[in-house]
């Protein structure tokens, strides 16, 4: 474990020395909201990627506000064993980080997010583990990801009816002070 976390991301090195972090549309080939051949991996191997469940727990919800934003899934079209995912921060709407996953049919084999902690080797980020865990296609149907919508549920105060109730009058005030 420890010769792995000072290990250098490999794949932040090919993508800083190749400049695939640079907007270069001619490098890259979008596609719709999934890839053919991703690694189908299930949440047992998730997890070891991740080293736990914390950030398994947020991709649900990442997920969903991915989905409503300007997310976009890119291959790189000189190999397509890797993709680039622009996405939006879930807490600066004006921030953006792109994440860059190398893969092979089996399994992942390097990852990178321009997050602060994003370059890491041993673990993933929350942006790499919900891009994942979404074209491992673990997320089903995206409605179902347990978002809610709290604003459904408070009312508009212009159109409370008035009603003839006295019960907050001003003498029933002064008998309650004294």
């Amino acid at each position: 474990m420890m010769a792995k976390l000072k290990e250098e991301n490999k794949l932040q090195k090919i993508v800083e020395d190749n400049n695939l972090h640079r907007r270069s549309i001619s490098k890259w080939s979008s596609v719709n909201e999934s890839v053919s051949n991703f690694p189908q991996l299930d949440e047992t191997m998730l997890t070891l990627l991740t080293l736990g469940t914390y950030q398994l727990k947020l991709c649900p919800s990442y997920i969903q506000e991915y989905i409503g934003s300007e997310c976009t899934i890119d291959v790189f079209r000189e190999t397509c064993d890797l993709i680039r995912v622009r996405l939006q921060s879930c807490h600066i709407s004006s921030k953006t980080y792109k994440v860059w996953i190398q893969y092979d049919s089996d399994h992942v084999k390097a990852w990178y997010c321009q997050f602060r902690a994003g370059a890491r080797t041993f673990g993933t980020c929350s942006h790499v583990a919900s891009v994942i865990w979404y074209l491992s296609g673990l997320s089903g149907p995206i409605n179902d990801c347990g978002i809610q919508d709290w604003g459904k549920y408070i009312d508009d105060a212009s159109h409370v009816p008035q009603t003839g109730d006295t019960s907050d009058s001003e003498s029933d005030v002064s008998t309650v002070e004294e």
